[in-house]
């Protein structure tokens, strides 16, 4: 079976477990998605230990944010790195995008959006003038047009995003849960996988309804994810 347009997320303190999930998922895996606690945690050498594991490509989730200089020398040096994707907050303006986009070059620098975790009210409270939905289309817009490649938004503003930037850009959706995960966790903005797909994603994001099958084992979360990956590749 090809790899499916999945992001796996990496979310966990160890090493070695991290290590040992890419080595169970990436028949199925197309990207690992390393966050800024792993970041913090393993540096760039684990980075490292993540890519000699698998052909898979490297999401880098740092979700820069700061003046164009500082995002600049932060994005300088991971360039030996050398992810596919590197985020940067697209609120952070488009001075700061193109910062971040000259210094690697061969990277696919992707604005985040709206966080999946947020709703209007949070959008409101924080200062927001509009709703999710135009908010998430008015940073995508700015972000490809500030040298962004890629863009990370909900599942339910993939059809006007993908209508406003067209068909080149990345379009990676967190806020995904395969059919038969009950519990959201912190997402606030949900839909399948399948339905992600076909609304326009370019590849959606799922942690915890894989990882968590490492309870019972690699075989398990080989096949959970194997299972995840048939749904989502028939599209």
């Amino acid at each position: 079976m090809a790899k499916a347009p999945i992001v796996l997320a990496v979310d966990t303190s160890e090493l070695k477990t991290a290590i040992a999930w890419v080595k169970a998922t990436q028949d199925s895996i197309s990207v690992y998605k390393l966050g800024l606690e792993f970041f913090l945690t393993f540096g760039s050498d684990g980075v490292r230990a993540i890519q000699d594991e698998t052909d898979s490509d490297i999401f880098l989730d740092l979700k820069l944010h700061d003046i164009p200089h500082t995002v600049n020398g932060a994005a300088t040096a991971i360039s030996n790195l050398h992810p596919k994707y590197l985020t940067v907050h697209a609120s952070g303006g488009a001075a700061m995008i193109k910062a971040a986009a000259e210094a690697v070059p061969n990277t696919l620098i992707t604005g985040v959006t709206i966080l999946t975790s947020l709703g209007d009210s949070d959008l409101e409270l924080i200062g927001y003038r509009k709703p999710t939905l135009e908010s998430a289309v008015a940073l995508a817009k700015l972000a490809t047009l500030s040298g962004s490649r890629a863009i990370v938004c909900s599942p339910l503003e993939i059809t006007a995003i993908r209508k406003e930037i067209g068909a080149d850009p990345v379009i990676i959706t967190p806020g995904v849960r395969p059919k038969g995960s009950e519990n959201t966790d912190d997402q606030v903005r949900v839909m399948t996988p399948a339905d992600a797909i076909s609304a326009g994603a370019s590849l959606v994001v799922i942690g915890r309804p894989i990882t968590q099958s490492w309870a019972n084992g690699s075989s398990a979360m080989k096949e959970r994810a194997a299972q995840i990956a048939a749904q989502v590749l028939i599209n």
